[in-house]
């Protein structure tokens, strides 16, 4: 069963100096606690086209998170593909707002295999997610306090 899960938050920084973070995908795993470690299976680490490993645990849950970059619209949005054991697709969103903030959105839709549970592990899953996907976004934004 598929689940949209959408969190965002205002950064204290301009689009371009939060851009500047995010790109360094490698450095995801500093503000998203979901995320232990990230390995590159392509030589290029920025980009459309880049692909990924994400070793993830939320909880007893751990699991490798496969990645494709589908977007690199840079200081607007970065998209991915998901195609390991939950498929689906990802996309951060940065908008200018107010005097030099920046609107930051997470929006995933996320397919669950049956051994996950179907459609009960997608609500569950969702729940968890938007929490654990909100407490990231907070450290992401405290990277800029």
């Amino acid at each position: 069963m598929t689940r949209r899960i959408r969190v965002a938050t205002e950064i204290p920084a301009p689009p371009g100096v939060v851009w500047a973070d995010i790109r360094q995908i490698e450095r995801h795993v500093e503000w998203m606690q979901d995320a232990v470690a990230i390995t590159f299976t392509t030589p290029q680490h920025e980009g459309e086209g880049t692909a990924f490993d994400c070793a993830t645990r939320v909880g007893p849950i751990r699991l490798t998170d496969r990645m494709i970059v589908t977007e690199w619209s840079g200081e607007h949005a970065l998209g991915i593909r998901h195609v390991g054991l939950v498929t689906g697709s990802g996309r951060f969103t940065l908008v200018p707002v107010g005097s030099g903030s920046t609107q930051f959105s997470w929006e995933e839709e996320l397919v669950f295999p049956w051994w996950m549970g179907g459609g009960f592990g997608a609500l569950i899953g969702g729940v968890v997610l938007g929490r654990l996907w909100r407490r990231n976004l907070r450290n992401l934004r405290d990277r800029f306090v």
